[in-house]
């Protein structure tokens, strides 16, 4: 599955943030399953999914 650029920003963003809520995490662990979902969920029709369950930080 071809990825574009916003897909791979995506990908990273949201394992950067759950690396950040979960450092007790390994980080190639976090990155692989973050790839994982992404890759399983490929069909979904609204292509931000993924951020959509994580919480959102305002300052």
């Amino acid at each position: 599955m071809a990825e574009s650029e916003g897909d791979d920003l995506t990908i990273r963003l949201v394992a950067e943030r759950l690396v950040e809520a979960h450092p007790q995490l390994e980080v190639d662990l976090v990155q692989r399953s973050v790839q994982t979902a992404h890759e399983e969920l490929g069909y979904a029709r609204l292509p931000t999914y993924l951020p959509t369950y994580l919480p959102t930080y305002r300052s």
